[in-house]
């Protein structure tokens, strides 16, 4: 694949007011009010008490009362209410939104070329960061003090914390990784990706899979915001590595896999992993307290092995070896995190205006040639075409197929969702926040975040092997009565939220819940790390539990038996 020349591209980004500092300068206009129309009445006040003062005294005199005086108090009066003129329309403007100057941190943006752009242009050049972080190789003194640090932290922390090791928030490390691993990749996008029209070599586009799998934008933009920006309870970075529960490798593997030479993006890989294994913190646990997002089932392949013990953020746990080799991945190491959806989420309004639209019993688009438990498709596309209320349609992911099957699903009850070339693909999350209920064909799918989601709540789980029956899938549809419809429905709408990636990062969104679900890990990580650091080496095997009895609805294969 050729590399791509950066090329300039600019963004409209519409601004939302901040609520928070309107609310503020009204109170301080309401403040200022009062007392200029305070000091107006006293003024008045004090201008009749002269003017009747005058007039007893021109009765007494004889003659009439002097008029300059009272010409005067009217001039200051009119005066200060000019002033006052003055004031509050200062005060009204600056509570309306900027439009040249727009406070970027008070709006949610989900679009994640729109949030790049706000990340990079306005909020990167103010970062600074002040950490610990070992720029070149760590020697073992290194290794010694900073073993010796986490364990007074931890000694302490157990004699002061009730409920220590388990608690909120989880304390993450941000490694300061050089600039080419990190901001000079997503530059790199940023410059190219709508000259990016290439496709992979199964026809996707190149920048929609870079989106769909950039999840590890959306984790480090929240990390190293400033606290004062985020709104995460579950997660807060630290800036000393013995003071980390876990540690975050901020390198973008799947820009670099895409947008790279083939072999320029393998020495990258290389210079990436030396630099990562010679901080004395992956020495000390041997990565088992490093988080690396490898989200795409292509990136960093060749070097996937020497990193097998760290934590790998994944679209899905393929267990047929197609992807990840026996051993690589588990559900107690690893962690499933959802694709970034390809079309915008139903709201509230949406989903109340579409239901009467939802008149397509099951709905697909997209390509049923697929390879390894996609060949599903095929099979599952020759049973339901033709079929009444039934679309099954071919389709890309481009922006026009976007919109198609945005509209698609807001105008269906069902949304077919089997498994494409790995057991998992985007269409499942596009169903969610698009209110349509998931018909979940995919035996071999793990989902994100399931210690915390409940799935059979929200989607229609089957087998292959029932699904491509003649008749059965369709008929099973319609056994649902409208009330179990709509109380698949429901779950959906209050699901949506958790599938929808932002900055800032909410409660309950999906960067949220990652932290929440790694939490979970953090004593037995602890338990391994120390033992790996007591147990003579050779002395007895790797304590492991690598349970490959696939979640299949079908024949064991040869994975099956638990390995030894």
């Amino acid at each position: 694949m050729s590399s791509i020349h950066p090329v300039q591209s600019n963004f409209l980004i519409p601004n939302k007011p901040n609520q928070t500092k309107n609310q503020k300068s009204k109170t301080e206009m309401n403040s200022l009010v009062v007392f200029f129309v305070g000091r107006v009445t006293e003024v008045s006040n004090r201008t009749r008490i002269e003017e009747s003062d005058l007039a007893m005294v021109g009765n007494q005199r004889h003659h009439t009362p002097h008029r300059p005086r009272s010409k005067t108090l009217i001039f200051t009066l009119l005066l200060f209410s000019i002033s006052l003129l003055v004031i509050l329309y200062t005060f009204s403007s600056s509570s309306r939104p900027s439009i040249s100057n727009p406070n970027k941190s008070d709006r949610t943006e989900t679009s994640f070329v729109a949030s790049l752009e706000q990340f990079l242009i306005h909020k990167a050049p103010k970062l600074s960061i002040r950490d610990d972080t070992v720029h070149g190789e760590s020697d073992d003194d290194d290794l010694k003090k900073l073993d010796e640090k986490v364990f007074e932290r931890e000694n302490r922390l157990l004699i002061e914390d009730p409920v220590y090791p388990i608690g909120f928030p989880v304390k993450v490390y941000v490694y300061e990784m050089p600039k080419k691993f990190t901001f000079d990749l997503l530059w790199l996008f940023r410059n190219t990706y709508k000259e990016t029209s290439n496709a992979t070599s199964n026809g996707s586009p190149v920048h929609r899979l870079i989106e769909q799998h950039s999840v590890d934008y959306w984790l480090w933009a929240d990390l190293i915001s400033p606290e004062s920006e985020r709104r995460l309870k579950s997660v807060v970075r630290v800036h000393q590595q013995h003071e980390a529960d876990f540690f975050y490798v901020p390198f973008f593997t799947t820009i670099s896999f895409f947008l790279l030479e083939k072999q320029q993006c393998k020495a990258f890989y290389r210079e990436a992993l030396k630099w990562v294994t010679d901080q004395p913190a992956w020495k000390r646990s041997e990565g088992r307290d490093h988080i690396f997002p490898i989200h795409h089932p292509w990136s960093f392949k060749t070097v996937r092995k020497f990193v097998k013990n760290a934590i790998w953020l994944l679209p899905d746990m393929d267990s047929t070896g197609n992807w990840y080799k026996p051993g690589q991945v588990s559900l107690e190491k690893d962690l499933i995190l959802p694709y970034v959806p390809n079309v915008d989420r139903c709201d509230d309004k949406c989903l109340s205006e579409s239901a009467p639209k939802r008149t397509t019993l099951l709905f697909f688009r997209g390509r049923l040639k697929r390879n390894a438990g996609g060949k599903i498709r095929a099979k599952l596309g020759a049973e339901l075409s033709g079929v009444k209320d039934v679309i099954i349609t071919e389709g890309t992911s481009g922006e026009g197929g976007k919109l198609a099957a945005q509209g698609g699903m807001r105008r269906s009850l069902f949304c077919l969702c089997p498994a494409g070339d790995t057991p998992s693909s985007a269409r499942l999350f596009d169903a969610i926040v698009s209110g349509c209920i998931p018909v979940i064909v995919s035996d071999e799918l793990e989902l994100p975040f399931e210690g915390i989601l409940d799935y059979k709540k929200v989607a229609v789980i089957v087998s292959s092997s029932d699904a491509i029956q003649p008749g059965w899938l369709v008929n099973h549809l319609r056994s649902f009565i409208p009330s179990q419809v709509k109380k698949f429905q429901s779950s959906l709408a209050q699901y949506s939220r958790h599938f929808v990636y932002s900055s800032p990062a909410q409660p309950l969104g999906p960067e949220d819940l990652t932290w929440r679900m790694i939490a979970g890990k953090l004593v037995n990580i602890k338990l391994h790390t120390r033992r790996s650091l007591r147990v003579v080496k050779g002395s007895r095997s790797i304590c492991r539990c690598d349970c490959w009895r696939p979640n299949s609805t079908t024949a064991a294969n040869s994975l099956s038996p638990v390995l030894s």
